[in-house]
């Protein structure tokens, strides 16, 4: 049996939730839960703190677990990513009072405070800097008010925190984290290849409907241009003469515009069906 860890609580634990529901798990009722059994599927769901994830993935103890790109990296532990969620986006950067320091090759010798210290910990060996690293469980925007530190390094969202505590960002983002699966290979086999290509089914049925229209034979190739769908546009003749039916899978971002622009060429009849699932 199939053994993967979901977080139980915080912003992940829901989209997570909803996501293996939307490629056919079945999912805990009740929010106290900590195990669920899927038999038709023969896979069993551990709900876990998110930051345990990880560890217990990459012991071996468990196949499989969601948790965010930031815990993995933080976390150390030798567990591979095999597929970005597109949910839970975060960005990570540095932020220190204003006027004080302005690049990271000024932070030789600070003291630096986050609550993820495997992330900067990976960041500065990798820039070759030297720092003090101060952990801390949250709320690090006091730290340097309260002189535990001189800048941070934290979730940075619209900013509003950091000028509340009288801090502004510096240099590029540190790391963009979002929610995804983890194995403790690189490559997944077996049920865990069918739960992976269940969740990129769920993924690209997210960002494509399905978009149906009626148009002149003699301007298939202009409308198909437009429409060239995944693999190939379907397309079958209509009972009106000279006329054929076309559909294809496109963009949920693009159809509005794609559906005013096969208007204009002389489509009509033009529909959009959402998809709620797919195997390319």
């Amino acid at each position: 049996m199939l053994r993967i860890a979901i977080p139980n609580k915080g912003t992940l634990s829901a989209p997570a939730s909803q996501m293996l529901r939307d490629a056919g798990y079945r999912q805990r009722t009740d929010p106290k839960d900590l195990i669920c059994r899927d038999e038709s599927n023969n896979v069993e769901f551990f709900y876990l703190r998110p930051k345990d994830i990880a560890t217990y993935v990459g012991s071996g103890d468990l196949d499989l677990g969601i948790t965010g790109r930031d815990l993995l990296v933080d976390s150390g532990v030798p567990a591979a990513e095999l597929l970005d969620l597109n949910f839970g986006r975060a960005t990570f950067r540095w932020a220190a009072p204003a006027g004080t320091l302005t690049s990271v090759d000024e932070f030789g010798g600070r003291r630096i405070a986050t609550a993820y210290p495997g992330v900067v910990g990976r960041y500065l060996a990798e820039h070759e800097l030297t720092a003090d690293v101060v952990r801390l469980d949250g709320a690090v925007e006091n730290a340097v008010r309260l002189g535990v530190a001189d800048l941070i390094a934290d979730v940075v969202e619209t900013g509003a925190t950091l000028r509340q505590a009288g801090l502004v960002t510096i240099g590029d983002p540190i790391m963009q984290s979002s929610a995804i699966l983890i194995g403790r290979d690189a490559e997944a086999a077996g049920p865990a290849a069918q739960l992976l290509r269940r969740l990129h089914g769920v993924l690209v049925a997210r960002s494509f409907v399905m978009l149906a229209y009626d148009v002149r034979a003699d301007l298939l190739d202009q409308a198909t241009a437009l429409t060239p769908g995944i693999e190939s546009p379907t397309v079958s003749p209509l009972h009106r003469e000279g006329w054929v039916a076309v559909q294809a899978m496109v963009q949920r971002s693009d159809v509005h515009r794609i559906m005013d622009e096969l208007y204009d060429l002389g489509a009509r009849a033009i529909l959009v069906t959402a998809i709620a699932n797919c195997r390319l």
